[in-house]
């Protein structure tokens, strides 16, 4: 039997084509009324917005699958029609994210954004400003799925040591309850771990406070993740150097002590935001649709948040 899916209006034409040859393919509207009750489907796509989705899923009979664009969750998780699993789009942003991590690394440790500053001056600014390099750097992967092993294959051909750290510990990997002595000993600090209840303010004042002195923070995963205020405090103290392309609040408030701070390099959560994005999201979709169609299990399951 066809499977049934319901896709945005976002959904290029040719995806559509491609699509219908494995399943109905039904169009939810992107900001208009809907009936209570739309017909029947196994599945609907998320797409850039995640929240309308959301809101025609309980509208849709027989529901089972929610597929999302994205590789964080936490927005949608405990916030589905009961029996409806939800998919994340593991192995679609590993690229672009990882390229982003990898890209602040490398300006952070040879002061590009105070070079960009020069040259907007007008001045030839070589004195003080010198950097580092990578070779022989601690780098700390806090998250190590999909996205932080293709950010460790970035990082390795610089001649880095990496220490691995997740919830859970298993091998080459400390448990999350081991970060402040990981932290002791790193130079430059990767924020990949999922925000869920338990990691949100993971990285507090106590925390921070265990880095090494003038050790980057590189976060890539959410803003929640970070007590922004304790950030905020090592950062124009001149403890520590962020490179931030998630916040809390998002967007950070124009004016903020962050935007000037020394040592702060922001992003306004751009990491993933690359011209192949949403080509990679529907060449996922594409295949799940297949999965379904052939009645083999759907991949990128989230269980406990994650």
């Amino acid at each position: 039997m066809r499977p049934e899916i319901w896709i945005p209006e976002e959904a290029p034409q040719d995806v559509r084509e491609r699509l219908g040859e494995l399943a109905s393919v039904h169009v939810y509207p992107a900001a208009d009324e809907v009936g209570a009750t739309l017909g029947h489907g196994d599945l609907i796509v998320g797409g850039t917005n995640p929240i309308r989705a959301m809101e025609i899923a309980p509208r849709i009979p027989g529901l089972r699958y929610f597929q999302t664009f994205s590789a964080g969750v936490d927005r949608i998780v405990g916030h589905l029609p009961e029996g409806v699993t939800l998919f994340d789009a593991a192995g679609v942003h590993d690229i672009a994210v990882a390229e982003w991590v990898v890209m602040v690394i490398l300006a952070a440790q040879r002061r590009l954004p105070e070079h960009v500053l020069g040259q907007r001056a007008g001045t030839w600014r070589r004195e003080r400003l010198t950097g580092d390099d990578l070779h022989g750097k601690t780098v700390a992967m806090v998250g190590v799925g999909a996205i932080g092993r293709a950010v460790e294959a970035r990082l390795l051909p610089f001649g880095v040591r990496i220490v691995r750290v997740a919830r859970r510990a298993r091998a080459g990997v400390q448990p999350v309850d081991q970060l402040q002595a990981v932290l002791a000993e790193a130079d430059i600090v990767v924020i990949l771990i999922p925000l869920t209840e338990a990691t949100t303010g993971l990285f507090d004042g106590p925390t921070l406070a265990v880095m090494q002195p003038g050790a980057l923070l590189v976060n890539a995963s959410r803003g929640r993740i970070v007590d922004t205020q304790a950030l905020t405090s090592a950062v124009l103290a001149g403890r520590i150097r962020v490179a931030l392309d998630v916040t809390d609040p998002e967007p950070l408030p124009d004016g903020h002590p962050l935007w000037a701070a020394p040592g702060a390099l922001i992003t306004p959560h751009i990491g993933s935001d690359v011209r192949n994005e949403d080509a990679r999201a529907w060449q996922l979709i594409e295949a799940q649709v297949g999965r379904l169609a052939r009645g083999e299990p759907l991949v990128n399951e989230v269980v406990d948040g994650y």
